[in-house]
């Protein structure tokens, strides 16, 4: 495996970090690391297929790391060089019809939820046997979603009946097709199912209750295999060939949903986040800024492959209300939740977030974190059953002194840090360098935005 070091690596964060606010407003124009999930995609579908993929604005994160290294285990041959940019890109020879080889030992997922659930779902279609792990966190995360569908296909786990990682799959080379309900909303349980599906003898369609992210529905023609998407439906037919595919990966709107949101709250913003990712399934948090009176817009400019891309604009809104949040909307937003909670603590009234239980299974319960954490601003914010409600104060001052726990979340590393780059006084956050999962500059990047 070749993946070269960043010619500049980011920065590196001691146990606490102060964050300072802002020399000025943030103006002029962004952009943000390469999309998370199309990255993780891009590589592992690369590795599943024909031939040679090439990848370029490939994410370089902690996260994504993972998948590079894991579909290396499995046989794959990634060569991704850093670019100027601080992106990768190079190529992946894929296994192909071969399969995946037995790995010689465990497959460390790190942090990286999309890595162990994908990985799963392209094992399930193959006689080997892998040992998935993760670290303290990944091992505390619901894996049962992933494996009772994938079972039901014919592939096994043990220990059986253990719902969290470690976990030892071994696949089938006589995998069945399935046809399924999904229990939620979940792009990572849809994309296992998938990929299983594409070499299942068949054709495997799910049913989910909400619309979750399409990059797998728009990724995978580009890679040979048709697929059937509506807005809660997805099937594929096996089995099938992929083969090698170009793939260019946008901007990751999650992570643009940090320089947007501090636009709106630091006085005298102007800015523009360029080149991003704006599948419906992922711009929820603009539609929600938008119903909160933000300034703010966007424009599309083309696709990479399916995926439309372009541009947001977004100004410092002085006036904000609070609004409800439909559950049906949430798995197009459920990764920005945290930052929206900020920006609606600082709202005109009560915004509710409706049945956000999937936050208590993230990284951390973010759920009970963002709610401990808007505490320490004097922001009134509690649970309702699944629902997160905020009770906003337009007139809200920031106390100094300030410690916030990231409790090792990189979302949440990243909101509370916004409380001291968009306010007039510091404050200090625990383990902040846990941004390096999704977007290790971010704080230079904020930075340099600052006029």
């Amino acid at each position: 495996m070749s993946t070269s070091p960043a010619p500049g690596a980011p920065r590196a964060f001691g146990p606490e970090t102060l964050i300072e606010p802002l020399c000025g407003p943030l103006a002029g124009e962004a952009r943000v690391p390469g999309d998370k999930s199309i990255s993780h995609r891009a590589v592992i579908f690369a590795a599943m297929a024909e031939g040679t993929s090439r990848l370029t604005g490939v994410l370089d994160s902690q996260d994504v790391r993972s998948s590079i290294g894991a579909v290396h285990a499995l046989g794959a041959a990634p060569d991704l060089a850093v670019q100027p940019d601080g992106s990768l890109a190079g190529t992946v020879t894929g296994w192909g019809a071969a399969g995946p080889r037995q790995p010689a030992g465990p497959i460390d997922c790190g942090n990286s939820g999309t890595t162990a659930r994908l990985l799963m779902g392209v094992v399930a279609p193959w006689p080997v046997t892998v040992e998935l792990t993760g670290d303290e966190s990944l091992q505390r995360r619901p894996m049962r979603r992933i494996t009772a569908p994938l079972m039901k296909m014919g592939a096994r786990f043990e220990p059986a009946g253990r719902e969290t990682l470690p976990l030892t799959e071994t696949g089938s080379a006589a995998l069945r097709a399935i046809d399924y309900d999904a229990p939620m909303a979940s792009a990572q349980l849809k994309t296992a199912v998938l990929l299983a599906g594409v070499f299942a003898h068949g054709t495997t369609t799910l049913r989910e209750p909400a619309p979750s992210r399409n990059h797998t529905e728009l990724m995978l023609p580009e890679f040979g295999v048709p697929t059937t998407a509506a807005a809660r439906l997805a099937s594929v037919t096996g089995p099938a060939a992929m083969t090698a595919a170009d793939v260019t990966v946008p901007g990751d709107p999650s992570s643009a949903a940090f320089p947007v949101c501090a636009a709106l709250m630091r006085p005298g913003s102007r800015l523009t986040v360029e080149n991003v990712s704006l599948a419906p399934a992922r711009t929820g948090f603009v539609r929600t800024l938008e119903r909160m009176g933000a300034d703010i817009a966007v424009r599309h400019e083309g696709q990479e492959g399916k995926e439309p891309r372009g541009a947001i604009d977004v100004a410092y809104t002085p006036v904000l209300r609070g609004c409800e949040v439909p559950a049906q909307h949430i798995a197009s937003l459920v990764d920005e939740v945290p930052v929206l909670a900020l920006v609606a603590a600082r709202a005109r009234g009560v915004t509710v977030f409706k049945d956000v239980s999937e936050l208590r299974v993230k990284e951390t319960d973010r759920l009970a974190a963002i709610i401990e954490g808007l505490a320490l601003l004097g922001v009134e914010a509690w649970e309702d059953g699944d629902d997160l409600c905020v009770e906003g104060d337009p007139a809200l001052e920031v106390p100094a002194g300030l410690v916030f726990d990231s409790r090792g979340d990189h979302r949440l590393a990243m909101t509370w840090a916004l409380v001291g780059l968009t306010g007039q006084v510091p404050v200090t956050v625990r383990d902040f360098g846990c941004v390096a999962v999704s977007y290790p500059n971010f704080l230079d990047d904020m930075e340099r935005l600052a006029k």
